[in-house]
């Protein structure tokens, strides 16, 4: 008899574990009740939460990464770039999970791994806007080399978007990333030809110079 009780309350227990989901860290979950409904309060990283009745949901709020390759935005003497790579990283506010969970778009979001990336595709397009506007203060030839102010101007727009969204609060743009500025094949090819006239001037101009102390010498 108390081996058959001894098994039930093992049995019981490893029921109750896999009826269970642990917030991972890095995470926040939100319950979802037998209606569907959401739940208002964040789960914690770290608290077991049974999932027997209804179900949760965990999103990833730590250095969430998206970004942009092969970008082509304008420069400010009207040319386009060849290639512009550029990459965030943002962290959501727990507290702030049920908040853009419910009342923004699903298609802001997300899902990759078991995890709903939230407001990723919402910050890709705010990435690309940003960018273009950033990219515009500078002619082709000047964008690779103020890599570092273009990142701040990224940031600052960024910023400055999010607090017109009312979303300052919700999301935090901690780090911005410019991994490749290539002008155009053509702008290159003029900047190398400009070069290389201003060496053949100087070649000349110094040619000219020694015909003349020659004359002045003979």
């Amino acid at each position: 008899m108390k081996t058959l009780i001894k098994f039930f309350i093992l049995a019981v227990a490893l029921f109750s574990l896999q009826a269970c989901t642990r917030i991972e860290t890095g995470t926040v979950g939100l319950r979802i009740d037998m209606s569907r409904q959401i739940q208002g309060t964040e789960l914690q990283p770290g608290t077991w939460n049974q999932t027997l009745i209804g179900s949760v949901l965990e999103f990833q709020v730590r250095s969430i990464p998206t970004g942009w390759d092969n970008l082509t935005p304008q420069t400010a003497d009207n040319s386009t770039l060849k290639d512009f790579d550029i990459n965030i990283v943002y962290e959501i506010n727990p507290s702030s999970v049920s908040e853009l969970w419910v009342n923004q778009s699903r298609s802001f979001h997300n899902y990759q791994h078991g995890d709903y990336l939230l407001m990723q595709n919402y910050m890709s397009q705010v990435l690309s806007s940003a960018a273009a506007k950033a990219v515009r203060k500078y002619k082709a030839l000047e964008v690779a080399d103020n890599r570092e102010n273009i990142e701040k101007d990224v940031h600052k727009i960024i910023v400055a978007m999010l607090t017109e969204e009312k979303l300052e609060k919700s999301i935090n743009v901690s780090q911005v990333r410019v991994t490749s500025a290539t002008p155009a094949d053509d702008i290159v090819a003029s900047a190398n030809n400009a070069v290389r006239a201003q060496n053949d001037l100087k070649t000349k101009q110094v040619e000219v110079e020694i015909a003349k102390q020659e004359a002045i010498r003979i």
